[in-house]
């Protein structure tokens, strides 16, 4: 899929935008105005794109990554790190499925965020950077969060579970040799 001539300078909505594509490659992402975007809900679940480059998002005004990038192909997100999320509340099942290897989340601003349900569930990636920075303080549901990850270590030191209401299978399944629950 070529995009490379889209205008999205006034999109607000791109949820479910290439949603189950067969396609393996997207071209012109890198062009994408997203600055206005509100709403990436499923925005590349079960996409058969196998490297999405997504570094010059702007996704400051986004509030739903739900699914965003559930059973995606991608083994490799770049420009994870630089995404802004000081304004998303949900981030359920964000991960699910996902075939990415490495994923680095250091940046993710997560104080808003009220549910993480099935966030990594049977995540291929075996390195999840960022977890130890996450705020949970407003997350009332980690449900299935890591559910048969791949992941070796879950620094979860910075969890704030006290607004908690559901952990069913948080950690059924888990690939984790290291653990850290110490807050």
């Amino acid at each position: 899929i070529d995009v490379s001539s889209f205008d999205t300078s006034n999109v607000t909505d791109m949820a479910n935008m290439f949603d189950r594509s067969v396609a393996t490659e997207i071209k012109g992402l890198e062009n994408f105005n997203t600055s206005k975007v509100t709403d990436m809900n499923n925005m590349f679940a079960y996409s058969k794109v196998t490297n999405l480059d997504l570094s010059s998002f702007d996704t400051s005004n986004v509030t739903d990554m739900e699914r965003m990038f559930c059973e995606s192909a991608a083994t490799e997100i770049k420009g994870l790190e630089n995404f802004n999320t000081s304004k998303v509340t949900d981030m359920a099942s964000m991960f699910s499925g996902s075939k990415a290897t490495s994923l680095d989340l250091s940046s993710f601003d997560t104080s808003k965020v009220t549910s993480m349900y099935r966030m990594f569930y049977k995540n291929k990636a075996t390195e999840i950077k960022g977890l130890n920075k996450f705020n949970t303080s407003s997350v009332t549901s980690i449900a299935g969060m890591f559910n048969q990850s791949t992941a070796a270590t879950l620094d979860l030191s910075s969890f704030d579970t006290s607004k908690v209401t559901n952990m069913e299978s948080m950690f059924l399944g888990s690939k984790a040799t290291s653990l850290d629950l110490s807050s």
